[in-house]
């Protein structure tokens, strides 16, 4: 198995010579070549029903190599002013995956191209609409922070049922792992029209797409662990891709979108959501652009929590503490 010390060493911002270059060494000896969209796909077993996903694009401004510092089992970059982040985001996800495979665990195993700048090569590969998708019920992305999630909401809708999140953490017997209505955006969303259960499921990394990110490397080697003898027979799978939900009016994100009595999509809703697609390609597509233009407003990330009702205690600390340079 290779080393995720030797894997982090990679930056590899989309379209780099290091993002090939990694590539060619840590996947396509076990994926082979990648698709006409840059995703690399293998399949263990007849007809699996369950999808692993993660990404090789990081957020690094500049592609190369890094050195890393470890210290107590956590992995931070050792010079801040060459690495821009640590790049466990998506990094630790592909080392979770090549684990899984080596221990011939079943699966649909795909490992993304262009996830940080608006999952182009999800979004492609869903609109192929490959055979294997006919018989997945859920895709599983290993690409969140922190310790104790199971993603059951993306961009404030729902992608996972609180039943699968809670029998995905019986089957690892990982109790520490709970629902987690916060995620934001990753792979695993753009299947959610499709596929039931599509989640997201914490790491152990922290303050990501900064200089101070960390990986936990003792938390992620025991979520391998926990993988690799899962008893897969316990999840459960409840959501019905063909219906919208979305968070209740006064969640964490200020939504006014939701149901009325009948389970009907409200006239808000149904009016707004044209403009939210056609809004929300372009941010996917020009994130940089369209924070150049809020900075240009005046507005700060602060000012945009606020504004977007983001009670997340921990990007909040994480705006409030760091300086970012371009």
């Amino acid at each position: 198995m290779y080393s995720i010390i030797e894997m982090l060493g990679y930056m590899r911002p989309q379209g780099s010579d290091a993002q090939q270059l990694f590539c060619e060494r840590f996947i396509e000896p076990t994926f082979g070549k990648p698709d006409e969209h840059g995703n690399y796909i293998l399949q263990i077993g007849h007809k699996p029903k369950h999808c692993f996903t993660a990404h090789h694009d990081t957020v690094h401004r500049q592609g190369g190599m890094q050195k890393l510092v470890v210290t107590n089992d956590v992995v931070t970059v050792a010079d801040p002013k060459v690495s821009s982040c640590l790049g466990a985001d998506c990094t630790s996800g592909i080392y979770v995956i090549l684990s899984m495979i080596e221990a011939g665990i079943e699966g649909t195993y795909v490992i993304h191209a262009a996830e940080e700048i608006g999952c182009k090569g999800s979004m492609e590969m869903v609109r192929d609409y490959p055979m294997w998708l006919t018989y997945t019920k859920a895709v599983i992305s290993f690409d969140r922070y922190g310790d104790n999630s199971v993603i059951t909401h993306q961009m404030g809708f729902r992608t996972a049922s609180d039943a699968f999140a809670k029998s995905f953490a019986d089957a690892l017997n990982m109790p520490q792992l709970k629902p987690d209505t916060g995620g934001s955006y990753t792979d695993s969303n753009e299947y959610a029209e499709i596929v039931p259960e599509c989640t997201n499921i914490s790491v152990g990394y922290y303050s990501q797409h900064s200089t101070t990110e960390s990986q936990d490397l003792a938390y992620l080697e025991k979520l391998v662990y926990a993988l690799e003898n899962a008893d897969w027979s316990k999840l459960v799978y409840q959501r019905d891709p063909t219906i919208i939900e979305t968070m209740n009016r006064g969640s964490r994100y200020g939504y006014s979108l939701g149901y009325d009595d009948y389970g009907v999509g409200s006239f808000a809703y149904e009016s707004s959501m044209d403009n939210v697609g056609q809004l929300f390609e372009i941010v996917a597509d020009n994130p940089f652009v369209v924070a150049e233009l809020l900075d240009s407003l005046g507005m700060t990330a602060l000012d945009l929590m606020e504004e977007c009702k983001i009670e997340d205690p921990n990007l909040y600390n994480k705006i409030s503490n760091t300086r970012y340079s371009m």
